[in-house]
């Protein structure tokens, strides 16, 4: 179980550092968080494991817009 759970983790984090290699440096800033919303993504699928951390992570993107006030929010 836990070789799975490393695997999916692995598979949920690799599209989000593609896009912080790869997208982001193209894409203007606009998280208001600290952490920005994929390092918190990928924060919480290594802190919490990848189907809680998953979930943390798609409602801490859903929150991120000009909306919020943002700051610091730890996974």
């Amino acid at each position: 179980m836990q070789v799975l759970s490393r695997f999916l983790a692995f598979v949920l984090i690799l599209p989000v550092r593609f896009y912080q290699i790869v997208l982001g440096p193209m894409l203007p800033k606009v998280c208001r968080y600290h952490p920005s919303c994929s390092e918190y993504f990928i924060e919480a699928v290594q802190k919490h494991g990848p189907c809680v951390g998953c979930a943390k992570g798609v409602w801490r993107i859903c929150r991120c817009g000009p909306w919020t006030r943002g700051g610091y929010d730890p996974p």
